[in-house]
């Protein structure tokens, strides 16, 4: 790849087709289920042990303190799953095997972590604020859900309070293109590989997700009560209107 074309781009274009992957299981396994906070829970629980361990790892210069997330995860996590839930936790063979990876790159060469940090971090400020959004709204039309509108709870993952989502994303992309100017073209295309295997552990973890199959019956269920009820709406509008037609 050519030497002036900035690396987060390299580093994109390199997980353009397995990244297109990523999202559509997503999509499959989380999109339709977003109201379930069981399934919502479980999709932060395989992923609170990753960004943990790159925030203990990985210096400030690398990895912002104002993009550290630990404490939001614990906070949503306890929302979900009540006092206790830390002392319970045993991450999956699966979540375990991917820290394994990143013990074994960090042996290796340290700075391969950035690529994992570049990747998920990047994911949180854009794909993670989607399903956050998605999510107020399937609440929003869940027909068995309270009527209390009040603050969203259980959002603290995705809430980066006084800072710019916007200005996160570029000082991320500075930190990754300024260093990949420095590098030499084997350790270039090291990081590049580590950025298409972040992704297959990513895929691999969200393949473990459990309960969305009960939870896509219910949205779909959802969804055609609420078409059943515009159905209902229109033939009962339709109907008045040809009794007054009548009468008159």
């Amino acid at each position: 790849m050519a030497q002036n074309v900035p690396f987060s781009k390299q580093m994109r274009q390199a997980t353009r087709d397995i990244h297109n992957v990523s999202d559509a299981l997503v999509n499959a396994k989380l999109a339709f289920a977003l109201y379930d906070n069981r399934v919502w829970a479980e999709g932060l629980l395989i992923f609170y042990d990753v960004f943990k361990h790159l925030e203990q790892r990985v210096p400030h210069d690398f990895l912002p303190p104002e993009l550290h997330r630990t404490v939001q995860f614990e906070q949503d996590l306890r929302y979900y799953l009540g006092d206790g839930w830390l002392e319970r936790h045993t991450p999956k063979p699966e979540v375990r095997a991917y820290l394994n990876h990143l013990h074994e790159i960090e042996q290796e060469n340290a700075n391969l972590l950035l690529a994992y940090v570049y990747h998920l971090y990047m994911g949180l400020l854009s794909g993670g604020q989607i399903l956050q959004k998605r999510r107020s709204l399937g609440r929003r039309i869940n027909p068995f859900r309270g009527t209390d509108e009040g603050p969203v709870e259980g959002a603290a993952l995705t809430s980066f309070e006084d800072n710019s989502i916007y200005e996160l994303k570029q000082r991320l992309r500075k930190i990754v293109d300024e260093f990949g100017a420095r590098l030499d073209e084997e350790t270039r295309q090291r990081m590049l590989d580590e950025s298409r295997k972040v992704f297959e552990l990513n895929n691999t973890i969200i393949r473990t997700v459990e309960g969305v199959g009960s939870a896509n019956v219910r949205i779909v269920l959802y969804v055609a009560m609420a078409i059943a009820g515009i159905v209902l709406t229109q033939f009962v509008v339709r109907n008045n209107a040809d009794s007054n037609q009548d009468a008159q």
